[in-house]
Parts: structure tokens; C-alpha cells; sequence
């Protein structure tokens, strides 16, 4: 499996700005999830790859949002990184007790965070 990273690199090849880039993989991020999600019964050999990808991605995010020279306005860092969080415990405890519904959150999340990014929220 690539690393989040690694996708980031690739994709920042292709796109045209960083928000692009980022809301990109946060949909790749979510797509995986949701196909998890989607074949719950049937196959769940994918659970940790998708929950690790999306938890490397949100590990760059949180990296970012807590580095003083970020640009980005402060709440906005903060809110990024409170998010982060919530994508990090909540990943925890998809690990320790995995059921189909607690993937929704991470789902809704990134599909929010991604439309966002794009401008369309």
C-alpha cells in the first residue's frame, strides 16, 4: 500500500493547487472507507489499510495545522487540528471494536472537509 504521504507527493504532480491536492485525497481517503463500509459483510481484509491511509493523511494535516508558520488564519488551524483529533481516537477505537456505522463519521468527514476545500459547501 502507498503511503498518504506518497499519494500526497504523486498527486501534487497533477493538480493545480494545493487545496485541489488536498481535497483529492481526502475523496481517495473517503472512496476507500466507503467501499470498506460497502462490503462490510462480505469482505473487511481492506479495514485497516483504508483506516491507516486516512489516518497518515489526517497525521499530515495535523502536522501542518500545528506548525506556527502555517499561514492559515488561526482558528482555521485550530479547527483542522480539532478534527484531526477527532479522526485519530475515533480511528482508535474503530480498531479496538470495528462495526460498519463508526465509519460513517470518517466518511462524512472528509467528503465535508474535501467540498470545502473545492468551495462547494
Amino acid at each position: 500500500m502507498r503511503s498518504a504521504a506518497q499519494a500526497y507527493k504523486n498527486v501534487s504532480r497533477q493538480t493545480a493547487s494545493p487545496r485541489d491536492l488536498e481535497a483529492n485525497l481526502l475523496l481517495q481517503a473517503a472512496a476507500r472507507l466507503q467501499s470498506v463500509h460497502d462490503a462490510w459483510g462480505k469482505d473487511r481484509t481492506q479495514l485497516d489499510e483504508a483506516l491507516l491511509y486516512n489516518r497518515k493523511l489526517w497525521s499530515v494535516f495535523l502536522s501542518e495545522a500545528t506548525d506556527g508558520a502555517n499561514p492559515l488564519p488561526k482558528d482555521v488551524r485550530q479547527n483542522v487540528a480539532n478534527l484531526g483529533l477527532f479522526v485519530m481516537n475515533h480511528t482508535v477505537a474503530m480498531l479496538s471494536d470495528p462495526r460498519p456505522e463508526q465509519l460513517n463519521s470518517l466518511i462524512v468527514i472528509n467528503r465535508e472537509v474535501a467540498a470545502g476545500l473545492m468551495g462547494r459547501n
